[in-house]
């Protein structure tokens, strides 16, 4: 990536007068391409974050008194993640013992 020395803007790839030129779009500086040029980068794949399962923890995980929206039990499991931004508070995930409905709850 090339910069403009007069603005500093980024030139582009132009064909003025059938020669490539690299060419400000703001102001009129042109400089010629003289040379061909190529460059080869090999990209690294990222690499995928785990993935946390929260279904499992929530079947085994810390009861609480909460009372099912579904079929009014009054226990759930219940498990917490931080899925928004560290200044948010954490989402809580209940999930009844008796039929097994998940709530969440920001």
């Amino acid at each position: 990536m090339l910069f403009c020395p007069s603005c500093a803007n980024v030139l582009i790839i132009g064909d003025a007068d059938g020669k490539n030129k690299w060419i400000c779009q703001t102001c009129p500086y042109q400089f010629p391409i003289t040379k061909q040029h190529t460059s080869r980068t090999l990209l690294n794949s990222k690499k995928v974050d785990d993935m946390r399962d929260v279904s499992s923890e929530l079947s085994s995980g810390a009861r609480t008194a909460y009372e099912c929206a579904k079929c009014g039990h009054g226990f759930s499991y219940f498990s917490q993640l931080q899925i928004r931004s560290a200044d948010e508070p954490m989402t809580t995930f209940y999930k009844c013992v008796s039929c097994g409905n998940v709530r969440r709850e920001d």
